[in-house]
C-alpha cells in the first residue's frame, strides 16, 4: 500500500503520495501553475523558475515557518503539514511569477506571426495569463543567426529558446541521443549543437550517424570513405523518392564531428514550449488554427503508436505524438511522425487500371477504367485462371485481414493465403498458430518496463521496434532492468539501453537455437551464465522478445519455448510490421482460420463456415508465401490477389517477378505504384491509413482503432474484396466497416484444439571456406522503405550503410577500416565501407534494405546464408566502387 501524506494548497487539504511534486499536487485538485521546463515524463530540473510558488512548512515543534524565499514547484516534493500557496491567493508568488516571465520575454523575439509555434504556444498564453501588458525593456535584443540545422530534419532558432531544457533532458534520458546540450554561459547561454569541448564529453559516443563508436571513419572527410563518395550515397536515401524531390542532404556534423542521426529527434519539438526547435518539413506551412486534428494510429510498426493527424485543405500538414499512456506515453519515432508524404505523393492510384493482353501473349500497357469494368474484368480472369492465391502483405488493418481470409476461403475457396511479406518458415508457421493466435493480451509495454530481466532474440529494439527500444530504455535506467540480445555485435541501441547499455551474447545468424539452449543449460560464456541467473531469478516477470527474423534461424522458436517453459519466463513475440498481429489473428495464414482455429481441424472449419453461412471450407492446409510464388512460376496456379505487398521484400525478388509474369491473372489492391503493379493485369485501387477507418491489432494483442482523416472517393481493401466476391458469385457481405466488425463479433471464441507447438531442431553450422563469411542483416529504422518515399527531410538522417565486420575476419579477407568490402552471391555484389566491429567472427552485417544494400533484390539471400567477401575491385576511374 503507497504511504500518503496531507498538506494545503491555497486552502485546500489534500492528500497524496509521499514523493509527489508540488506541481503534480496541484493539477490533481485543479490548480494550474504556470511552467516551461516541467514535463511529467521527463526528470525535474527547475530550470526555467517559472512555476514559483510561497511555502510554509511546519518546524519541529509544529509552528509553520515561511520558506525566505519562493520554491519551485516542479521540483519540490510535498511534504506533511507543508502549506503551499500559488499565484493565486500570495502576491509574493504572482510576483515572482510575472518577473521570471518578464526576464524571458527580455531577448524573445516579437515574431509570433511567422513562428510555427505561434497560436499553440505557452509562452504566448501565459504572457497572456500571467505577464506585463508593456514590456520595460528598452536596450537592443540579443540575436542570433537562425536557423541552425541541427539535421536535415529539425531546425533551432537560438533566440526563442528559455532555457528550459526540454530537449536537452529528453534527448540524454528518454532517448540517450546527447546531440544537443547547453553551451555557454551567462547572457550568451543557448542551447546548441554538442560541442565537445565546450561541454567537457572527451569525444564520448554522441549517436552519430555510423551508429557505432567514435572512430576516424565518423569524421566528415569524404577521404576517409576510401573513395566512396558519402554525398552520393546520402543523396537518394530513398531509392523511390520521385525525380526533383531527392532528399536535401547528408545530416550535418556537430562539433565533435558526429552527425546526428537520433530516431526520436521529432519528439523535442513537440515537447519544446515555445518556437525554438521546428521541423524543416512544417516550416512556414500552416498555421495551427487553419488545422483540423484527428486520432489516429501509426502505420509505420507493430507498437501502433498513437497519433494525431492535422490535415488542412485535404492535404496532411504534419502529424504528432497522441498522449497514450499505456502504449507509446508522449513519444513516437520520427519515421512515424514524418514519414506520411506516401499516402499523397505522386504515383497514386485513384481510378481502376487494366492491363490486355497482346496478340501474343504478352502484357501490354496499363489504361483506365471503371470500376464496373475492373471487377468484371478481374472476376473473370480469376474464373479462368482456375487455383489460385492471395498474398496479402504485413500492413493490414482487422477488417481488411479478416477480409482477406474470408474473400480466399469463400470466393477462391482456397487456403493458399498468406500476409508475410518475408523470409518465413513452417516452425514459424507453428509457433504463430500455437503461441499468439487467438491468445489476446499477452505481453504488455508495462510489462516490458517492469520486467527485472529481458532477453532479446531476432529483434533489434530501437531499429525494429520503435518505442519498445525507450520502454526497454526507461525499464533499464528506472527500474534496473537487465537487457541480454543474442545478435553479432551490440548495436547503438543495444548499447544504450539504461545508462550502462545491455548484454550482448555474440551469436552468428543460425545459430540462436544453440545459444538459447545453452542459456537455458546455464553453461557457456560470462554472459550467458548471467542471462540464465536473470531469467531464473525474474521467473514470469521475465520476458523473451523473439522477432521475425528468428523464422530464417532453424529451431530458435522451438528452444525459446523450451527456454520460457525452463525459466517461467513470458515470450513476446515482436514484429516489424503493423499488420501481423492481424493476419495471425484473422486467419491469414495457411494453416490458420480466425481466432486460431487450425486448417486441419473440422470442428473449426464447421464453426467457421457456420459463422459464414457456406456449406464447407477448404481442408488442405495451404501454401505459404514461398509455396505461392512458386506454384505460380510452375504454373500450378494460375493467379494471385495481391493487396500491399512488396516484391523487393521476398527472399528472391528476381524468382518473385518470374512467377509474377508467368501468372495467368493478377490482381493488385494498391494505393501507389509498386514493382507489383508493374505487373498487374488489374489494378484496384485502396484508401491509405489517412482516408479511412479501421483498426490495428499491436504487437501487445492490443485493438488500437482510428478515424477517418481525410475523405476520398477510393474505397479501403475489404471494400474492395467484398465487390469482387459479389462479381464471382460467392459474396463475403464485408462492403461496410459495421459489417465486417459485425461479422468480427459474431465469431465465439475457440477453444478447442490449437496447432502444436513446434519442435524444430536447430540447424547443422555450415561449413565457412577462405573468402565467405555468415550474412547477417537487418532493416534500419529509416531506409529505403516504400512508406518514406518523398520525405526528403527525414531521408537525409538515415544512417550511411557500412558493412559491418571483426577484425580477425577483416584481416583473414585483407581489409583494413574504412575500405570498401563487396558482399557478393551468385545473383549479385553490395559494396560498402568497412566498419570495423568487435562481433562475431566469420560473419558481415550489412543493411537489409538501405540506399547501395538491397540484400534481398541484389544477393537473393537471407540472413543465415554465406556469402563471399571481399575487397572491392578498383573502378576504371581509379577508386574503389
Amino acid at each position: 500500500m503507497t504511504d500518503t501524506l496531507k498538506f494545503v494548497i491555497d486552502g485546500v487539504e489534500t492528500e497524496v503520495p509521499k514523493g509527489t511534486l508540488v506541481i503534480r499536487a496541484a493539477e490533481q485538485i485543479g490548480v494550474e501553475i504556470p511552467r516551461f521546463c516541467d514535463h511529467p515524463l521527463l526528470e525535474p530540473a527547475g530550470a526555467c523558475r517559472q512555476c514559483l510558488v510561497e511555502v510554509e512548512v511546519p518546524d519541529r515543534e509544529g509552528v509553520l515557518r515561511k520558506m525566505p524565499k519562493p520554491q519551485a514547484s516542479c521540483t519540490l516534493e510535498a511534504s506533511p503539514g507543508m502549506v503551499v500557496h500559488t499565484q493565486n491567493t500570495s502576491a509574493v508568488a504572482d510576483k515572482a511569477q510575472k518577473g521570471v516571465l518578464e526576464l524571458l520575454l527580455i531577448n524573445h523575439p516579437l515574431d509570433c506571426p511567422i513562428c510555427d509555434k505561434g497560436g499553440e504556444c505557452p509562452l504566448q498564453n501565459q504572457a497572456l495569463s500571467h505577464g506585463h501588458a508593456e514590456s520595460r525593456f528598452i536596450d537592443v535584443k540579443r540575436t542570433f543567426a537562425k536557423p541552425i540545422s541541427i539535421s536535415t530534419q529539425i531546425l533551432l532558432d537560438r533566440e526563442r529558446c528559455v532555457l528550459c531544457q526540454r530537449c536537452t533532458r529528453f534527448s540524454k534520458q528518454i532517448a540517450g541521443d546527447a546531440f544537443i546540450d547547453l553551451q555557454k554561459r551567462g547572457a550568451q547561454q543557448q542551447i546548441g549543437r554538442f560541442d565537445e569541448d565546450i561541454l567537457g564529453f572527451a569525444k564520448e559516443p554522441v549517436g552519430g550517424c555510423q551508429g557505432y563508436e567514435p572512430r576516424e571513419l565518423d569524421r566528415v572527410d569524404a577521404a576517409d570513405l576510401a573513395g566512396v563518395d558519402e554525398a552520393e550515397l546520402k543523396a537518394d536515401a530513398l531509392a523511390n523518392t520521385p525525380a526533383g524531390e531527392a532528399p536535401v542532404g547528408a545530416a550535418e556534423a556537430d562539433e565533435s564531428g558526429q552527425l546526428f542521426s537520433s530516431y526520436f529527434s521529432g519528439n523535442t519539438v513537440q515537447i519544446c514550449p515555445v518556437g525554438a526547435l521546428t521541423s524543416a518539413a512544417y516550416r512556414f506551412r500552416s498555421r495551427p488554427f487553419d488545422l483540423v486534428s484527428t486520432p489516429a494510429i501509426s502505420e509505420h510498426d507493430s507498437s501502433g503508436s498513437a497519433i494525431r493527424i492535422d490535415h488542412r485543405r485535404g492535404t496532411v500538414m504534419r502529424r504528432l505524438s497522441g498522449n497514450d499512456p499505456v502504449v507509446n506515453e508522449e513519444w513516437i519515432t520520427d519515421k512515424d511522425r514524418f514519414a506520411f508524404t506516401w499516402q499523397q505523393a505522386p504515383g497514386r492510384f485513384t481510378t481502376p487500371q487494366i492491363r490486355e493482353r497482346n496478340a501474343d501473349g504478352t502484357r501490354g500497357q496499363l489504361r483506365d477504367a471503371s470500376w464496373k469494368e475492373a471487377i468484371a474484368f478481374a472476376a473473370a480472369g480469376l474464373k479462368d485462371a482456375g487455383s489460385t492465391g492471395v498474398l496479402a502483405g504485413g500492413r493490414l488493418t482487422i477488417e481488411d485481414a479478416y477480409a482477406y481470409g474470408k474473400f480466399a476461403r469463400v470466393a477462391l475457396h482456397t487456403n493458399n493465403v498468406d500476409y508475410r511479406a518475408r523470409a518465413h518458415s513452417d516452425e514459424e508457421l507453428q509457433f504463430l498458430g500455437s503461441q499468439v493466435a487467438g491468445h489476446g493480451i499477452g505481453v504488455t509495454f508495462n510489462d516490458l518496463e517492469a520486467a527485472p530481466a529481458a532477453l532479446l532474440a531476432g529483434f533489434e529494439a530501437e531499429e525494429e521496434g520503435g518505442v519498445v527500444f525507450l520502454r526497454l530504455r526507461k525499464a533499464a535506467r528506472k527500474s534496473g532492468l537487465k537487457a541480454f540480445s543474442i545478435a553479432p555485435f551490440a548495436t547503438r541501441g543495444l548499447q544504450r539501453i539504461g545508462n550502462t547499455g545491455g548484454t550482448l551474447i555474440k551469436a552468428a545468424p543460425g545459430s540462436e537455437a544453440e545459444v538459447i539452449d545453452a542459456i537455458a543449460a546455464g553453461s557457456g560464456t560470462e554472459e550467458i551464465s548471467a542471462a540464465a541467473a536473470a531469467l531464473r531469478e525474474a521467473g514470469d516477470k521475465a520476458v523473451i522478445i523473439v522477432g521475425e527474423r528468428l523464422a530464417s534461424s532453424p529451431g530458435a522458436y522451438s528452444a525459446a519455448l523450451r527456454l520460457a517453459a525452463d525459466t517461467g519466463a513470458r515470450i513476446a513475440w515482436i514484429p516489424r510490421r503493423i499488420g501481423e498481429r492481424a493476419g495471425v489473428e484473422m486467419g491469414v495464414l495457411p494453416t490458420l482460420l480466425p481466432g486460431g482455429r487450425p486448417v486441419a481441424d473440422s470442428a473449426a472449419r464447421v464453426d467457421i463456415a457456420a459463422a459464414w453461412n457456406v456449406d464447407s471450407l477448404p481442408s488442405e492446409a495451404g501454401l505459404d508465401t514461398a509455396g505461392i510464388v512458386a506454384a505460380l512460376a510452375d504454373s500450378r496456379l494460375g493467379g494471385v490477389v495481391v493487396g500491399g505487398l512488396e516484391l523487393a521484400d521476398l527472399p528472391d525478388p528476381a524468382h518473385a517477378k518470374a512467377a509474377l509474369e508467368n501468372a495467368r491473372i493478377v490482381v493488385s489492391l494498391e494505393v501507389r505504384e509498386s514493382d507489383v503493379t508493374e505487373l498487374a493485369d488489374v489494378i484496384l485501387p485502396v484508401a491509405p491509413p489517412s482516408e479511412r477507418a479501421g483498426a490495428y491489432w499491436n504487437w501487445e494483442g492490443r485493438v488500437r482503432p482510428f478515424g477517418k482523416a481525410l475523405d476520398t472517393a477510393v474505397e479501403a481493401d475489404h471494400r474492395i474484396l467484398s465487390i469482387l466476391a459479389d462479381a464471382l458469385d460467392t459474396p463475403i457481405s464485408l462492403g461496410t466497416l459495421d459489417a465486417v466488425r459485425g461479422d468480427i463479433d459474431a465469431l465465439d471464441s475457440w477453444d478447442g484444439n490449437r496447432v502444436d507447438a513446434p519442435a524444430t531442431p536447430g540447424a547443422t553450422p555450415q561449413p565457412i571456406g577462405p573468402g565467405q563469411a555468415i550474412l547477417a542483416s537487418w532493416h534500419q529504422l529509416i531506409d529505403s522503405g516504400a512508406l518514406q518515399i518523398a520525405e526528403r527531410y527525414l531521408a537525409g538522417t538515415a544512417k550511411t550503410p557500412v558493412a559491418r565486420i571483426s577484425g580477425k575476419t577483416a584481416a583473414e579477407i585483407g581489409v583494413s577500416d574504412g575500405d570498401v568490402l563487396e558482399v557478393a552471391t551468385a545473383h549479385g555484389a553490395i559494396a560498402l565501407p568497412v566498419a570495423l566491429t568487435d562481433m562475431s567472427d566469420s560473419v558481415v552485417w550489412i543493411p537489409l534494405k538501405s540506399h547501395g544494400s538491397f540484400v534481398h533484390a541484389t544477393l537473393g539471400a537471407t540472413p543465415g546464408d554465406i556469402v563471399n567477401v571481399r575487397p572491392a575491385a578498383p573502378s576504371a576511374e581509379g577508386n574503389e566502387a
